[in-house]
């Protein structure tokens, strides 16, 4: 069985999958937040399961926690 392939989106579907600016991907590209790949000099792609994990990370309901 052949592995599944990775899928990838830019800087701008990833920002607009987030609902945030490009340069807030790459700010969370340069603090390791999201996973991504440079192909080529200017070319760079991040993972959806990255995208995936840092929405995952962040749920809604732990300020409520963090309150008490």
């Amino acid at each position: 069985m052949a592995p599944k392939p990775r899928q990838l989106v830019t800087l701008c579907e990833a920002a607009e999958i987030l609902a945030v600016s490009v340069k807030t991907v790459r700010r969370y590209i340069a603090a390791g937040d999201l996973d991504a790949v440079r192909l080529g000099r200017r070319t760079i792609r991040i993972e959806t399961a990255s995208l995936d994990r840092l929405i995952d990370a962040h749920p809604v309901n732990t300020w409520r926690s963090r309150a008490s």
